[in-house]
């Protein structure tokens, strides 16, 4: 019997404080450029005042990127681009320095930390404090299998959520969220065509590498078939994941969840992780008003997500590659945004 009881986050999870976000929308009143003539980085600007609880708002100093990783089993259908299996050659290049996510991070002095929650490759291959959250080696074939078991999809949920308290004790005060996986857009596809009760064809996107038509078509059946699976679930968002999410997309909807506990702000990056906020915020409302929404992908899947969440991307360049870049290309933005709210000066007052 589990004692993980997921209603909790509904009392657990407050909002950002209302009031400091009007104290930033009427300082910002004052300031001698017009409100709106900033665009979006007013807006950015005032959620952060009120995701910090503070006015001025605080400038991002400690930002973290967190990608958790994963094999899929649904992969062995030729869904991806990539071979079955290989996301640990994902992992590696990017503690490695060489993937997209690394050469941004390393220009924006923003460290990256990678948690493997069923890369389908010897732990041994890996730094230990990168496997030590391991639930399993790949995740089932969601098609025709569960994807965890439920002590599994418990113990990746739960890992989640202490990777979140890390980042919050350790003093990160901004998390862009990322995966590193093979097969996840289709599992992804899979909970947010359930969570809002769409056909597969709707929900089903080409991936990070561009698959061709054949593939898409496989995609678009394995989706097809994966859903009539979780469907019977859905009234339980655990179940839901064990059965048709992953060990990494589990870890990332606990992380989602405990992150908003501890009122750290976190950016989405992608259609994995915008199909984990769909699944948190099923468990508590208040969650997604403390996630940004990074860009838009150009993925069917990524876009039903945020809508529902009613989530605006801050960027929309068609970056599909995943692993947290689409995030690290919004930060500075986000960063600027709080630069400004904190440092224009106010008009001087009029004498009377």
């Amino acid at each position: 019997m589990s004692s993980l009881n997921l209603d909790d986050f509904t009392d657990l999870i407050e909002r950002p404080d209302g009031g400091v976000r009007r104290d930033a929308e009427a300082r910002r009143e004052r300031q001698i450029v017009p409100p709106g003539s900033l665009g979006r980085l007013d807006d950015l600007g005032e959620w952060l005042a009120a995701a910090q609880s503070a006015v001025p708002v605080r400038p991002i100093e400690r930002p973290r990127v967190v990608l958790f990783a994963g094999d899929h089993g649904i992969a062995g259908l030729g869904v991806s681009a990539r071979a079955a299996g290989s996301a640990v050659e994902l992992v590696r290049e990017v503690l490695e320095g060489g993937r997209p996510v690394s050469v941004l991070a390393r220009r924006q002095g923003v460290p990256v930390r990678v948690v493997d929650m069923s890369l389908d490759c010897d732990p041994e291959s890996l730094p230990e404090d990168v496997v030590r959250h391991r639930v399993r080696r790949g995740s089932g074939r969601v098609d025709i299998e569960d994807a965890l078991t439920p002590e599994e999809t418990e113990a990746a949920f739960r890992a989640g959520m202490a990777v979140a308290d890390e980042e919050a004790d350790s003093g990160t005060d901004l998390v862009v969220l990322g995966d590193v996986s093979v097969g996840g857009t289709t599992v992804a596809g899979v909970l947010v065509a359930a969570l809002c009760g769409t056909d597969a064809s709707v929900v089903t996107g080409r991936g990070g590498l561009a698959i061709d038509d054949l593939a898409w078509m496989r995609k678009c059946a394995a989706i097809r078939d994966a859903l009539r699976r979780a469907r019977p679930v859905l009234g339980d968002q655990l179940r839901l994941l064990g059965t048709v999410g992953g060990a990494d997309l589990t870890a990332m909807t606990g992380f989602l969840l405990q992150a908003a506990v501890r009122k750290l702000p976190v950016v989405l990056d992608g259609v994995v992780t915008a199909a984990c906020a769909l699944v948190a915020q099923r468990v508590a409302f208040r969650a997604p008003d403390w996630w940004l929404a990074a860009h838009d992908s150009g993925e069917p899947g990524q876009a039903k997500a945020l809508d529902r969440m009613a989530l605006d991307p801050v960027l929309a360049h068609g970056v599909t590659v995943g692993e947290g870049v689409g995030g690290l290309l919004a930060l500075p933005l986000i960063q600027a945004a709080a630069a400004l709210a904190a440092e224009l000066p106010e008009t001087p007052a009029k004498p009377e």
